[in-house]
């Protein structure tokens, strides 16, 4: 599943083909995704001018003129693909039709957004905008780890006492928002500290240290364009490459990429989730 880095990318890629532009029309292919679509949603966006987009988390968060926000979640294979507009050094044709296309947004300019997911698993709605932050999908989270309010303090204060594995609680959306396996792994990696280590025993020094190893993670990837496994790709349909940086994660029995490491790679599993460490640098 896309995880911050990869859905930061693809609103990135959107934004300067949708903000300012407005919705000639809006087909809806059919009912549901992994939800049901809102009510006339096909109706209210079309003839709306998009103001901006914004990311919450792993939602895309796109401001209407008329005062309401399509709250967008790309799932397991989830794809939103631009054609009809320039894109960077490249122009790209609308394609023909496809199976799963499932919403398809045509913008006065003649750029079509085509929300494609051949397995079902995005989800899309509708919320008045001064009221987006109080959805069902967002009131649940805690901070963004790449804003303000995700600092040493928080973590400290989110971990102390537990005896969670820090694996799981990175990936509690509660306490961070947006990581998901893959990064915490590499954060991990990073930080020399066992997955399977509970939050409570570790000390509050390299617990402060997770904050800037997150953020320097998150950044490298969404300057790399995320990475691309199974169905992700970006907005503009090329790959992301930060895959190639990877140190431990998919890497299971291949050298620790550590200076004058002798190990290798190991796996196990947590919460039916893959952990990827290297067992002499983490402890």
């Amino acid at each position: 599943m896309p995880e911050l880095p990869e859905v930061e990318t693809v609103r990135r890629g959107l934004e300067p083909v949708m903000t300012g532009q407005r919705i000639a029309l809006a087909q809806v292919n059919r009912p549901d995704l992994r939800w049901p679509f809102p009510e006339n949603m096909a109706a209210r966006l079309t003839g709306q001018r998009v103001l901006g987009l914004r990311r919450r988390s792993k939602y895309i968060l796109c401001d209407l003129e008329g005062g309401e926000t399509l709250l967008i979640h790309l799932g397991m294979s989830g794809r939103m693909l631009i054609s009809g507009a320039q894109v960077g050094a490249f122009a790209h044709p609308h394609p023909a039709p496809e199976k799963h296309d499932h919403v398809v947004l045509d913008m006065a300019d003649g750029a079509r957004i085509t929300f494609n997911d051949a397995r079902r698993f995005g989800a899309m709605d509708l919320a008045r905008t001064d009221d987006v932050d109080a959805h069902k999908w967002l009131t649940v989270l805690g901070p963004e780890p790449l804003g303000n309010n995700f600092d040493e303090a928080h973590l400290v204060q989110a971990f102390k006492g537990r005896r969670t594995p820090i694996k799981s609680a990175l990936l509690d959306q509660g306490i961070v928002a947006g990581l998901g396996n893959i990064y915490v792994c590499e954060t991990l990696f990073r930080a020399g500290i066992h997955p399977t280590r509970p939050v409570g025993q570790i000390s509050e020094r390299r617990v402060k240290s997770l904050v800037p190893i997150i953020r320097d993670v998150l950044n490298e990837a969404i300057a790399a364009g995320g990475s691309s496994l199974k169905d992700y790709r970006r907005a503009d349909g090329e790959l992301g490459y930060f895959q190639h940086n990877f140190d431990v994660y998919g890497r299971e029995g291949l050298p620790c990429r550590a200076e004058g490491c002798n190990s290798v790679v190991k796996r196990i599993v947590q919460s039916g989730r893959s952990s990827f460490y290297c067992p002499t640098c983490q402890r």
